[in-house]
């Protein structure tokens, strides 16, 4: 079975209506301006970076797993004010992955979870090829293990 896959960052697109809103306005919808005191702490799911300090980052509420299933879930998450989407290549690792622990959890096509991991992150290339190994997992999200927050999700190749 190929276990090539790719990482999909979060679209900017869903960040744009955000990003003109004055503090009251996010405030009304669960997110605010912060700025960056310190590298690392700051990982954006959009460019997959960390932010650099002096950096503003919206500090937002997310459903990273908007599914229906017991699986769904939801939580903070930052986006750089000056994002780009990052678009990487197949069995390609970003390097605000390469530097931390992290917790990769494989789902289902009916999104039900049916594998988790920690690894740290020199070892997430060889961990997600593991878990496309089994055929029955359709998508791998993976998450910063100690805050727990969504990072980013690997989709097998073949898919895009």
């Amino acid at each position: 079975m190929n276990t090539d896959f790719i990482i999909k960052a979060l679209d900017l697109e869903l960040f744009t209506p955000l990003m003109s809103l004055d503090q009251s306005a996010l405030a009304a919808v669960d997110a605010r301006w912060v700025y960056v005191d310190s590298v690392p702490g700051f990982p954006c799911r959009v460019s997959l970076v960390d932010a650099q300090v002096g950096e503003r980052v919206m500090l937002v509420h997310f459903f990273h797993h908007d599914s229906t299933s017991p699986y769904r879930s939801s939580g903070p998450i930052f986006v750089r004010e000056q994002a780009k989407t990052a678009n990487l290549s197949v069995n390609e690792i970003p390097e605000v992955l390469s530097q931390r622990l992290l917790s990769l959890r494989g789902y289902s096509a009916h999104h039900d979870m049916l594998e988790a991991v920690s690894a740290q992150g020199e070892q997430v290339k060889g961990v997600i090829h593991q878990i496309f190994a089994n055929p029955e997992i359709d998508y791998v999200h993976i998450h910063n293990a100690s805050p727990g927050c969504y990072s980013c999700v690997a989709y097998r190749a073949e898919s895009y």
